[in-house]
């Protein structure tokens, strides 16, 4: 262990740790996320981008709520509907 890892041993002392390294990393992407966004900018087929940008994040909440929104049929109703089609079938 290195004299820098024992100063900052006990648990309060890590989740400040934790937290810094976490706020570092979010100004690190939120600057490099505004190096893109003026990249961007400075294209001429902006609008275009912005389209597509649009449509992309509507394909894709489309995909996370059929995931996760629908709802799965009732177990006992899907009982129900095999026992009447055995029946219908003769097999019950």
């Amino acid at each position: 262990m290195t004299r820098s890892e024992g100063r900052y041993g006990g648990p309060e002392e890590q989740a400040v740790l934790l937290v810094a390294g976490l706020a570092d990393l979010a100004v690190s992407a939120l600057g490099s996320a505004a190096g893109t966004v003026r990249g961007l900018l400075r294209r001429s087929d902006t609008a275009e981008l912005a389209a597509e940008a649009e449509r992309d994040l509507r394909a894709r909440g489309r995909l996370v709520l059929d995931r996760y929104a629908a709802v799965p049929p009732a177990h006992l109703e899907v009982l129900a509907r095999h026992a009447t089609a055995r029946r219908a079938a003769g097999d019950g």
